[in-house]
């Protein structure tokens, strides 16, 4: 039976993630000034949650890597959902003006405390 390999699609996220999370933290630092403060303020907010989950998601990978269960997996498919449901809804409502997907960002604020959850409950199993 061939193995399944979780961490390439995760690592391929976490880059894509990361890298846009610092290319638009700098576009929003400097080109975004002239947006209303409520649309910074809520970019800024989707930014900070993106960015700090990329790294909750690389950090599970690592764990999973070194060792492996199905609830690291399970956190690792939160935070990644959880971002694009939650930080991806607050940019397509901003940019695209698509007021019915805002209503993903509870759903992705789920995931996301849901895949830290999961990660106290592996590190309390070996």
């Amino acid at each position: 039976m061939k193995k399944v390999d979780f961490l390439t699609p995760w690592r391929i996220f976490i880059g894509i993630s990361g890298c846009f999370s610092v290319l638009f933290g700098a576009w929003l630092a400097h080109g975004g000034q002239h947006l209303p403060l409520d649309i910074q303020s809520r970019l800024a907010n989707a930014l900070q949650y993106q960015f700090i989950h990329t790294l909750a998601l690389l950090a599970a990978m690592v764990w999973y890597s070194r060792l492996p269960s199905r609830r690291l997996l399970a956190a690792g498919a939160c935070f990644a959902l959880g971002i694009l449901c939650f930080s991806g809804s607050l940019y397509a409502k901003t940019f695209f003006d698509l007021a019915m997907i805002g209503k993903l960002a509870p759903t992705g604020g789920i995931l996301l405390a849901s895949g830290w959850l999961l990660l106290a409950f592996a590190g309390k199993t070996k």
